[in-house]
């Protein structure tokens, strides 16, 4: 695991810069990937699916001396502002914009863009997460709570249905965060078994999106509302206005669990 230049984790700060990097997105890693949730990555025609930035500003931050570990996904703004190629390098550049007391520890927001090489952004990645705070095990509380996207569950359209398998999420799943793959931490952070990355959930919405639209720019906002346990089942499903959608969830048993605003979408 990669920490800052001295082998020390450092204490996230408004401000604090992300050490530049480049990098791209394999077909390899894309299909291997996309298999282990059960998705078919031919759909993307040798594009990128933009779930995958999601990891890929995490790690921007672990490489930068930033832990993950324990962190919870509570926001992310996904902006597409052309679709990326695989195998396309691209330059990444973050920071993170604040840090916030709340009463289970703190909240980081993080803003971190993929460029091309004429300068030209990507894909946008923002990010609110929580990190929870051990001695303070079993408050609850992280913030204001944005209001549900996803009012009515019974008024959405159902996509697809999945199983998760715990070798599914661990073949998914990246080093940086033990909650996502490993039992005793997962408990030790007060879940039951370990719970998917958000960025996990997202491809599923990604998939149901790519395949009807194919979309060269989108703009989401995504609100991960309830973990997503290892061996869970759930629907994706959205809500609908005749050709247009506004909104994509992952929901179970009447429940939201993942849901994101399509903001735009074209």
């Amino acid at each position: 695991m990669t920490t800052s230049d001295d082998g020390q984790w450092v204490e996230p700060v408004a401000g604090f810069e992300y050490l530049p990097d480049t990098i791209e997105v394999s077909p390899a890693h894309q299909a291997e990937k996309l298999e282990a949730c059960g998705l078919d990555a031919d759909i993307y025609a040798g594009l990128v699916d933009p779930s995958f930035f999601i990891g890929i500003a995490i790690h921007a931050g672990i490489r930068s001396g930033i832990s993950a570990e324990g962190n919870i996904n509570m926001l992310q703004s996904l902006v597409q502002h052309r679709p990326a190629r695989l195998g396309e390098p691209l330059a990444v550049r973050g920071r993170i914009t604040a840090v916030t007391q709340v009463p289970r520890g703190r909240t980081i927001d993080t803003d971190v863009w993929f460029a091309d090489a004429r300068g030209e952004r990507v894909v946008t990645a923002r990010r609110r997460s929580l990190k929870p705070d051990p001695d303070r095990a079993g408050t609850r509380g992280a913030g204001e709570r944005p209001a549900a996207v996803i009012e009515d569950v019974a008024a959405l359209t159902s996509l697809a249905d999945y199983e998760l398998t715990p070798d599914r999420v661990r073949a998914y799943s990246m080093e940086g965060n033990s909650i996502h793959y490993e039992l005793d931490a997962a408990q030790r952070a007060g879940f039951r078994a370990p719970l998917i990355g958000g960025g996990m959930g997202v491809h599923y919405c990604m998939a149901a999106l790519w395949s009807r639209f194919q979309p060269e720019t989108l703009d989401l906002d995504i609100y991960f509302r309830r973990p997503i346990f290892w061996d869970d089942r759930f629907t994706v499903a959205a809500r609908q206005h005749g050709s247009r959608w506004s909104a994509i969830g992952l929901v179970k048993e009447g429940k939201v669990l993942t849901e994101a605003r399509i903001n735009a979408l074209a």
